[in-house]
């Protein structure tokens, strides 16, 4: 997710990827502050909004603007976060925050960009898989298959096909 923001993290543009995240329309995060587009539970606890309560302090998102702001550039910060969607879906994330600042038209602006690394992270951990099966034992001691495995933890579908040397064993009648 890319955002260009100030200094009080408002939000002057997004990418497309950033809309789809939030689950919003462009224009309907404009010069919200990132809190409230990214819909930080902390951002109604004060009647001022985003980055006026006192767990703002310590919000990597803005203290990583802050550092943009005074002219240093945050490369890849490590935060783990809920996001909120507008359709009330909590997302649980791990985020990777980079910063750098830029000057248009005699203002400074902040290049925000949020990578989501959940799914490289769930998957550098160890995974018991059979020996000779290849079914992978979950959290709960049950065995799936590595499809079923896959498509649960990280929301992706299996396309199946037979590859040359299996081909070559299993039909070898279609081998020339």
């Amino acid at each position: 997710m890319i955002f260009i923001v100030d200094d009080d993290v408002k939000i002057f543009h997004l990418n497309s990827t950033a809309s789809k995240m939030l689950g919003a329309i462009k224009e309907f995060v404009y010069k919200k502050r990132g809190g409230e587009a990214l819909h930080c539970l902390h951002s109604t606890e004060s009647p001022e909004g985003c980055g006026r309560s006192e767990f703002c302090k310590s919000c990597i998102i803005r203290n990583s603007v802050y550092e943009a702001i005074r002219g240093n550039k945050v490369y890849r910060k490590s935060a783990r976060m809920e996001l909120h969607t507008s359709e009330d879906v909590v997302k649980e994330a791990n985020l990777l925050v980079t910063t750098a600042p830029f000057k248009y038209e005699g203002n400074t602006f902040v290049l925000l960009i949020l990578e989501d690394v959940s799914e490289l992270i769930q998957l550098r951990s160890i995974i018991p898989i059979c020996a000779n099966c290849k079914k992978i034992r979950n959290d709960q001691n049950f065995w799936e298959t590595v499809e079923s495995y896959f498509e649960t933890h990280v929301d992706v579908d299996f396309s199946h096909t037979i590859c040359k040397e299996c081909r070559k064993m299993l039909y070898p009648e279609t081998v020339k």
